[in-house]
């Protein structure tokens, strides 16, 4: 009887781990087609930024002031309301840009991509591909009726070494901005590559032995990557996303310890005290070119890219309402 109760203390326990963890949805959501994501306009947008106007690490000063200068342009195209939030880091000025659809006050969600990258590379995954999706995202909202909330668009510099985990990340100064105005933030997205995929056994890799019993061998998936604590917002995006035509979302809600968590511009949010989730291919736990040379425009998949877009734009859509 005794070894009985174990067992299923056991299995009960196992099961509110995988449940909590993995953040399962037992039924699929209706159907959303992706039609409105033009996957050209994202490759454009890749091209222009990993080829035309790198490289766009911290020491390039000039190429960075020219991508603000094309990301603020293509948000001006929009119809938002567009800003600047200029800050210094050692002696040096750098600028987040930002886009503002809908109320002028009150609750705001918050999305956000890093338009630097790990030194002179071209960055197209990291995270060119991020910011294709925040200025694809900044056209759907700029076609469609003003939303019922604040949406706040945000390209942030300097996410990457060597001002990762500090406060010179845009990420950091912008999250600071809100919390020091007592801005009600009901979720913000980080989208942190999101344009790799691969259809190969075996190319989809995890931190430990038991993520990879619980999650697909293969890389043709995207990620919403939530902290402990934030069940509820990541359950809300991945149900949202799960609803685009044909795209696999799964999601992970674990402790920052687990290598890749809070590897991007969410964890400044978490700091501030705001809820918070990373939409992601798994950066090197899939893409090989990960801060490499290699990481150029012609090895992303545009189409699947446009999906995690269409999902990004239902999920602002059922956070709002």
């Amino acid at each position: 009887m005794v070894l009985l109760l174990v067992i299923l203390c056991f299995v009960l326990v196992s099961f509110i781990s995988w449940f909590w963890l993995t953040q399962p949805l037992l039924t699929r959501p209706s159907s959303v087609s992706a039609h409105l994501v033009d996957p050209s306009i994202l490759k454009q947008h890749v091209l222009k930024l990993s080829e035309e106007l790198g490289p766009r690490d911290e020491t390039h000063l000039e190429n960075l002031d020219r991508v603000a200068a094309y990301i603020k342009e293509e948000f001006q195209k929009t119809g938002a309301r567009v800003s600047e939030q200029p800050y210094r880091v050692e002696g040096k000025s750098y600028r987040n840009v930002i886009a503002q659809f809908g109320p002028t006050t009150g609750k705001r969600l918050v999305i956000g991509a890093h338009y630097d990258t790990a030194g002179p590379l071209p960055g197209a995954d990291d995270n060119a591909s991020g910011v294709a999706g925040l200025l694809e995202l900044a056209r759907l909202l700029g076609q469609q009726p003003a939303p019922k909330v604040l949406v706040e668009l945000v390209a942030f510099t300097l996410e990457e070494p060597p001002y990762f985990r500090t406060t010179g990340m845009g990420s950091s100064v912008h999250a600071k901005s809100l919390r020091d105005q007592n801005v009600e933030v009901i979720a913000m997205l980080s989208i942190e590559m999101i344009g790799y995929f691969n259809d190969s056994n075996g190319s989809q890799h995890f931190p430990s032995a038991i993520l990879q019993a619980l999650y697909p061998s293969r890389g043709d998936f995207i990620a919403v990557v939530g902290r402990v604590g934030d069940g509820l917002i990541t359950r809300k995006v991945k149900s949202a996303m799960s609803q685009t035509d044909s795209l696999k979302v799964y999601s992970i809600n674990a402790p920052s310890f687990i290598p890749g968590i809070d590897f991007s511009d969410q964890l400044n949010y978490w700091e501030a005290g705001y809820r918070a989730v990373m939409v992601t291919d798994t950066a090197f736990y899939r893409n090989p070119n990960y801060h490499t040379a290699n990481d150029t425009a012609e090895k992303l998949d545009y189409k699947r890219m446009a999906l995690v877009v269409a999902g990004v734009f239902t999920a602002l859509g059922k956070l709002s309402e």
